[in-house]
């Protein structure tokens, strides 16, 4: 079994929570992290996520930053409801 990671940065229009996380998270672009492993058949090969991360600022930490997991529906339905938004 192979496991790959793959980073893509999301961006947040406005403050937002996640799931799991205890703490409003600012406005900005965020680098996320998805662990994948392979899924092996005779006929063909896939990948599946096993995991999700986000690189967030550090509390108070200037500008410290630390990785959290998170669930990649959670991320989603951030993502959904920061588009959801009224423009300002």
């Amino acid at each position: 079994m192979t496991i790959r990671s793959r980073r893509e940065t999301v961006t947040f229009r406005h403050p937002f929570r996640i799931h799991g996380i205890d703490r409003l998270l600012p406005a900005g672009a965020y680098s996320v992290i998805a662990d994948e492993e392979t899924i092996e058949a005779e006929t063909f090969s896939a990948w599946r996520r096993v995991g999700t991360s986000i690189i967030v600022p550090v509390e108070g930490g200037g500008d410290a930053t630390e990785m959290l997991s998170i669930r990649a529906l959670d991320l989603a339905d951030a993502q959904a409801m920061d588009a959801s938004v009224a423009n300002d």
